[in-house]
């Protein structure tokens, strides 16, 4: 874990986040505050991307049941 004080992390954010990829990153305040960076994986894939399920309903079946559910 490396530690960076509030001034040096500011001075230096770019060097403080490429630490934080591979490791911990604490940020000390004079008035005693700590902070933890780290970085995140993020992932391309969308939250709506799910399976599909297989039914027998038809395309008529849900038609009816969206009328039914509006009247």
């Amino acid at each position: 874990m490396k530690i960076f004080s509030y001034s040096e992390a500011r001075r230096n954010l770019s060097e403080v986040l490429v630490f934080a990829q591979s490791e911990e990153v604490e940020i000390h305040k004079r008035d005693g505050a700590v902070f933890c960076l780290k970085s995140r994986k993020v992932s391309n894939k969308s939250p709506f991307d799910v399976p599909g399920i297989k039914t027998k309903a038809t395309t008529q079946d849900i038609l009816n049941a969206v009328r039914n559910s509006r009247s």
